[in-house]
């Protein structure tokens, strides 16, 4: 006979998943994993004085399939004089308006109604019928997503719910297999629907269970359940670990940061400011000739205290606890907090493009970009609507020189006949060009959305907004920049960036075209 209640209890007892005389909402579908769990609780249930709410989620996704589940988990409710409790929702529907893969909406969905459930019955617990094979399924899943390690340890024990951090979901079968539930079922005559959408290989983790597990299990590992869980659980407790140290991190630089504002109320922002800096370098001292702020003996000892907390973040040998001493995995997961925290979506793009440049915007959508300083905080921005300065001249090259002013900005021009090639000297505000290729007629003007440029060294063209993205330069200066296109329309000048190959000076250049211009003072 199969102990699966045994090890449920002990898996509840050792895991603190339930305690004794607590209400808990069991999620049953019908289905083999959840009727089992519902069984082995009810079973449990009045030794340790569960009170147990039976909740059913009807996806209507299989006509009278979907129908007949509900009713076979309200009369296993009934036969064991539990309270009953369903929900109704059209998933298809839902997934075509949210634009979401049906599976992803049935999910937002069922956890949106088990926690409504569960709040209107006072209910603190969900208990959920979770397996190993799940596990494996989702370890899988996620590796082929590329997910990290937090994603790669799979689903916990006890988490709260996504829905309401108040409701925690229990898990209480996480190391039973497939086979042991059913094996459990059969011995026990519990009856349970066949779900006929399992077999369709139409869904990711459809063909996941069908096609890749069966397939590494036959050529590869016959053991395979056993060795990825051993590896999902070294995964999370490092991804644990690399967690609970980014967080500390972060509440040591808050609590020091806050402490060091009170300190210095009385002084100016500037000198505030220099304070938070030398003291973020807490933990080694901030080596040799680092400024150490001067700060009351509350504020010290606030320092003192918190650099404790420090010793434990580990930072690589001989650095301190600035952001970026630290390992490289808590510095992604001090990232991944702080964007949890205002609502952004993480990926691994952003949290290396926030990873490794300081203060440099990321762009979120049209208006809204985010960025990290370099201290590791990070902050979101709205961005003023990108409106591109239209102005424009058409100036004729006509002459041996001349000049003109283009918003407030003075250009001046000298031809000159090169009998014998020499690349000028390099000075300020002054470029030469190949007067044949710019042609007499060129028009000056600002960046435009799609421009390319091909600065002196690159083979090929590229998007002016790579360049100026590339050497920072700051989304409000690029507008304000000028840009010359030659008698072709092909850009040979923009301000403050190299010249084009295209038009750099050659020893079979004739003519040679000297520009030089001159802002205003302060602009």
């Amino acid at each position: 006979m199969t102990d699966l209640p045994q090890r449920v209890e002990q898996n509840i007892q050792n895991r603190r998943l339930l305690k004794r005389g607590q209400a808990v909402l069991v999620g049953v579908s019908g289905g083999l994993d959840s009727m089992t769990l519902l069984h082995a609780l009810h079973e449990l249930s009045s030794r340790h004085r569960w009170h147990l709410t039976v909740a059913h989620f009807n996806h209507r996704l299989r006509g009278r399939s979907s129908n007949a589940d509900e009713e076979l988990v309200r009369q296993t409710a009934a036969a064991m004089r539990l309270p009953f409790v369903a929900g109704r929702a059209n998933v298809k529907e839902f997934a075509q308006k949210s634009k979401l893969s049906v599976e992803m909406a049935a999910r937002k969905l069922r956890h949106d109604f088990f926690a409504r459930a569960a709040k209107e019955r006072k209910v603190r617990v969900i208990a959920l019928a979770h397996h190993a094979d799940d596990q494996v399924e989702l370890f899988f899943l996620r590796v082929l997503r590329g997910a990290g390690g937090e994603g790669l340890a799979g689903m916990k024990w006890r988490a709260p719910s996504p829905v309401d951090a108040k409701i925690m979901l229990v898990r209480p079968l996480l190391d039973a297999t497939k086979a042991e539930l059913r094996r459990f079922a059969c011995e026990n005559k519990i009856p349970f629907r066949e779900d006929a959408t399992n077999t369709s290989l139409d869904l990711p983790r459809n063909r996941v269970r069908n096609e890749l597990l069966p397939l590494l299990q036959r050529r590869y590992q016959p053991a395979l359940a056993k060795t990825v869980l051993r590896l999902m659980e070294i995964v999370g407790a490092e991804s644990d670990l690399a967690g609970e140290a980014a967080r500390q991190w972060l509440v040591l630089k808050r609590k020091i940061e806050r402490a060091v504002c009170m300190g210095h109320a009385h002084e100016s922002p500037g000198r505030a400011r220099h304070s938070v800096r030398a003291v973020d370098r807490v933990g080694t001292g901030g080596g040799q000739g680092t400024a150490r702020p001067t700060v009351n003996r509350g504020l010290r000892n606030t320092i003192r205290g918190a650099s404790k907390v420090a010793e434990s973040v580990p930072a690589r040998s001989g650095e301190g606890t600035v952001f970026k001493d630290l390992p490289v995995a808590i510095q992604r997961r001090v990232l991944q907090l702080q964007l949890s925290e205002v609502g952004v979506p993480v990926d691994f793009e952003l949290i290396e493009s926030l990873r490794q440049s300081t203060d440099v915007p990321v762009n979120l959508g049209p208006q809204l970009s985010v960025m990290r300083d370099a201290t590791g905080a990070v902050s979101l921005r709205l961005a003023r609507p990108s409106i591109f300065n239209a102005n424009e001249t058409v100036v004729k090259l006509a002459g041996r020189a001349g000049e003109v002013i283009f918003d407030g900005v003075r250009v001046r021009w000298r031809f000159d006949t090169l009998k014998k090639f020499k690349r000028p000297a390099v000075r300020p505000a002054c470029e030469s060009f190949d007067a044949d290729k710019v042609g007499g007629r060129i028009t000056l003007r600002h960046w435009r959305a799609g421009d390319r440029f091909q600065p002196m060294g690159l083979r090929s063209s590229v998007k002016l907004q790579d360049l100026f993205t590339n050497w920072k330069i700051p989304r409000a200066r690029r507008r304000e920049l000028m840009v010359a296109a030659a008698e072709n329309g092909e850009i040979f000048w923009v301000e403050g960036l190299r010249i084009s190959e295209n038009f750099n000076l050659t020893p079979q250049t004739k003519r040679r075209l000297t520009w030089r211009w001159q802002r205003p003072a302060g602009v």
